[in-house]
């Protein structure tokens, strides 16, 4: 292991009395030499392999809470980790700081949203500095900070003029009684959360970022990212990517056949197969043909239903579950199915969305449930097209099997049926192969004044045009009104509506909206590498030096959008050349850590089940909390508050004191002279433990590593303890070993300990302890890992494995997790060294 400077006594620190542990007065301290020393601070210039850590930009909604202080302990422990690997780490933080809350709390205390945000910025900050947590301060970044905003509204022009930012009419939700456009997630019950007020379904003109651009792109890279499979599962069904076929359905006169003199009906399928069992033909309510091809006697049937469907969520209208309201309605029209030249009835259905395909489909309720649901409530026909095997009870069979009904196809299997109805319908002209993604679009305006506003100018001659890029920043004015409805006062706010167009020098409106939060959340992590350039928003060479991030932690709730937009905006910017043209993915590697419950319950304030970790941390200190964080589950499980034993952590770290400080009464009667076998005994575990520790370090096994630790300190005792007494050098390089493995995870404690023990030094400072591999020799068996008592794999571990170190192992096998594909197991078995059975 690294050489060690001895203390100026010349003994290890033997026979040295310090007093209890105190972490209230040890804690403070060293996180304010952190802080003066510019410990974690690195340069751009900095010559050590550079690593990037970053956790997810965090809402300052006030002091931390334990979800914050789980996320940000894995985060801290990684940063000093690699430090002590010799890693130049970049460990920024910044806040999201624009968003509705501020706003609500500006129209309920008429405290202005700046002043709200950095109040509780200032909590939140001194939150995480009390849990130990360390940063580059000097790069850190807010949202609503001028400075940022300038170059968020610099790329939204830059995007304009490539064509990647454009206004469009879109369907948003809209509250009458607060004049205004809602997220979903303000919409409770179909109702607006604020006012009460049933929300409308309206059309207004929205701006756009043109995600669907790299619909492809984004699918593609998904492969080569390290990222937890059900993320990247998700955002796989986000993109929604099929290779169907679009055909035109004629539409039929009264005798049944074919129009000529009227467009078809256009629908998209990604099963041709299904064509002769085709009974009935579906449009979505907001499908543009719906005037058109609602016959008179159907019209106040159709309006009364499309105004009804209005109100329901998409996740609603995409339900297969049976739900007590009307899912279709006849608009008096028929078209003509291809396949069979049979004239069949026209819907609206509310499970049709507009925005994906062509808004129509041709309805197979044998092989769709929605389509069978509709079928049954207007007593339409049912013909299967795929036979389902001799058990299946259900009703619409969506699975493979032989094609039964279909004339041409009948005996085929699903794929080839596929290949052989594409081909045929192309060769009939009726159809072409087409891709389709259920990706849209990314409505980037909201209507809301604590936001970045969008930096675009309406004039009456000159249409839309972008503010001069000398005016940015363009901010919100500081003397508004917030009304209690919740509508923007920059609606009414003559100084910053009225404006000069640049393009004819006459009277011109600015833009009332601002950007979705997620436009602010979207390139952060580039202005982290950077945040001093005011000339350019980012520095290539900086972005060079330290992207992709190599490590991102944060919550799976962000799996989607968040880390959607973010990849997204890494390439759009790469490809107008204000990126690196080879930078297409921003985060190299992620995880996604467990939610904190209590009782089985999400923690939440307003569950009023919330632990506050401030009073954890003045009752028993921040490193008992993080070492009962980091020992109660695996990182990425949900773990409840129960299970953190905290007490039996603080337990530990005096016990660890005693040891180190050290108790003349644990170390009377220690050896000097040549080591005796029991001391080598001591040396080989110190050399066993400096690999595991690390490798457990790597592979995120934290609970098993302070497992290993306890471990350890139970033998040391026993060693101290022992007949023959402990061999001072022997006993003091073990304690050393222990204290740097430690250094990640309980920075406080063993940093006064090293300091009380060398004279002085900065157990930070010091490089990663190395085990000597000839000291590593152990006995190996193979183990055994079943998942649902099927052998998945076998993997070779140490005879004397404990039951946590096998479990961790078995759970984070790459044939494990392929069959756990994101999924929390039900129940570990573990038989160690010799069998681990996964139950899911």
């Amino acid at each position: 292991m690294a050489q060690r400077a001895s203390p100026a006594d010349g003994s290890h620190g033997a026979a040295r009395e310090t007093g209890r542990y105190r972490p209230g007065e040890i804690e403070p301290r060293w996180q304010q030499r952190w802080l003066d020393d510019g410990t974690y601070e690195i340069e751009n210039d900095d010559r050590r392999d550079a690593h990037y850590v970053l956790s997810m930009y965090p809402y300052p909604s006030g002091p931390a809470h334990i979800g914050h202080v789980r996320n940000y302990t894995f985060g801290d422990l990684l940063v000093r980790y690699h430090t002590m690997r010799g890693k130049g780490v970049l460990s920024p933080i910044g806040f999201d700081s624009f968003g509705l809350p501020a706003e609500n709390a500006a129209i309920e205390s008429g405290v202005h949203p700046r002043i709200f945000t950095d109040q509780r910025i200032d909590e939140l900050t001194a939150s995480l500095r009390r849990i130990g947590a360390v940063y580059d301060h000097r790069r850190t970044i807010r949202s609503h900070d001028p400075g940022y905003i300038r170059w968020n509204q610099w790329f939204f022009i830059r995007f304009f003029e490539a064509g990647l930012a454009y206004k469009a009419t879109a369907p948003v939700n809209w509250c009458p009684g607060c004049r205004t456009v809602l997220a979903n997630e303000q919409v409770v019950d179909g109702r607006c959360e604020r006012s009460d007020h049933l929300v409308e379904r309206r059309d207004l003109s929205q701006w756009f970022y043109r995600i669907t651009d790299y619909a492809q792109e984004l699918l593609d890279d998904l492969d080569d990212l390290e990222w937890p499979n059900r993320v990247k599962l998700m955002q796989r069904n986000w993109i929604g990517r099929s290779e169907g076929v679009e055909l035109g359905l004629p539409i039929a006169d009264a005798s049944g056949r074919a129009r000529t003199d009227v467009e078809p009906l256009s629908v998209y399928t990604t099963r041709p197969d299904t064509g002769f069992g085709m009974t009935f033909a579906v449009m979505s309510p907001e499908h543009p043909r719906v005037d058109e091809l609602t016959t008179a006697d159907r019209r106040a049937a159709v309006t009364a239903f499309q105004a009804e469907v209005a109100n329901r969520s998409e996740i609603d209208r995409l339900s297969t579950e049976a739900a007590e309201v009307e899912r279709g309605v006849l608009t008096g029209s028929s078209v003509v199915n291809p396949f069979n030249g049979k004239a069949i009835p026209l819907f609206l259905a509310d499970y049709v969305l507009m925005a994906y395909g062509t808004g129509a489909v041709m309805a197979v309720p044998g092989q769709d449930q929605r389509d069978w649901e509709l079928a049954e409530a207007f007593d339409l026909d049912i013909v299967r097209t795929v036979q389902p095997p001799d058990d299946f009870d259900g009703e619409a069979f969506a699975g493979d099997g032989p094609i039964i009904n279909s004339e041409w196809l009948n005996g085929l299997g699903v794929s080839e049926a596929k290949a052989t109805a594409t081909e045929w319908l192309e060769r009939q002209g009726l159809g072409t192969r087409t891709v389709v993604y259920r990706l849209r679009d990314w409505l980037v305006g909201r209507q809301r004044f604590w936001g970045c506003p969008i930096p675009m100018i309406y004039c009456d001659d000159c249409g839309t045009v972008p503010a001069p890029e000398s005016d940015l920043p363009i901010l919100a004015p500081d003397d508004v009104e917030f009304h209690p409805t919740g509508e923007s006062p920059l609606q009414h706010h003559d100084g910053f509506l009225n404006t000069i167009c640049p393009g004819c020098g006459g009277p011109a409106r600015r833009e009332t909206d601002t950007l979705d939060t997620f436009v602010d959340s979207a390139w952060y992590f580039l202005r982290f590498t950077d945040p001093w350039n005011e000339e350019q928003p980012l520095t290539m060479s900086a972005v060079r030096k330290f992207l992709p991030v190599d490590q991102y932690i944060g919550g799976i709730e962000h799996a989607i959008l968040h880390l959607l937009y973010a990849r997204f905006f890494t390439k759009a910017l790469a490809d107008l050349g204000h990126a690196p043209k080879d930078l297409r993915e921003p985060m190299k590697r992620l995880f996604t850590q467990g939610m904190v419950r209590m009782g089985g319950s999400k923690m939440s304030k307003s569950r009023g089940n919330a632990v506050s970790p401030e009073e954890s941390v003045e009752v028993h200190g921040a490193d008992a909390l993080r070492l009962a964080i980091l020992q109660a589950k695996p990182p990425a499980d949900d773990v409840d508050w129960e299970d953190f034993q905290i007490q039996g952590c603080e337990r530990f770290l005096n016990r660890l004191w005693r040891l180190a400080a050290t108790d003349p009464e644990l170390i009377n009667g220690s050896r000097t002279g040549q080591p005796t076998a029991a001391d080598d005994a001591i040396d080989t575990a110190s050399h066993r433990l400096v690999d595991r520790i690390t490798g457990e370090y790597e592979r995120w096994a934290y609970n098993t590593a302070v497992a290993g630790f306890m471990a350890f300190t139970n033998r040391l005792y026993g060693y101290v303890r022992s007949d023959g007494g402990p061999h001072r050098e022997t006993l003091a390089d073990a304690i050393d070993t222990m204290l740097e493995l430690l250094a990640p995870a309980v920075p406080h404690i063993t940093a006064e300990l090293w300091a009380l023990r060398h004279d002085g030094e900065h157990i930070h400072e010091r490089s990663w302890p190395v085990a000597d591999p000839d000291k590593l020799t152990v006995e190996t068996v193979t183990m055994v890992v079943q998942v649902n008592g099927k052998v998945r794999d076998r993997i070779e571990v140490a005879s004397d494995i404990s039951d946590a170190a096998a479990r961790s192992r078995a759970l984070t096998s790459e044939k494990v997790a392929a069959r756990l594909a994101g999924a929390t197991p039900k129940r570990v078995i573990v038989r160690a060294p010799g069998l681990v059975n996964v139950v899911i």
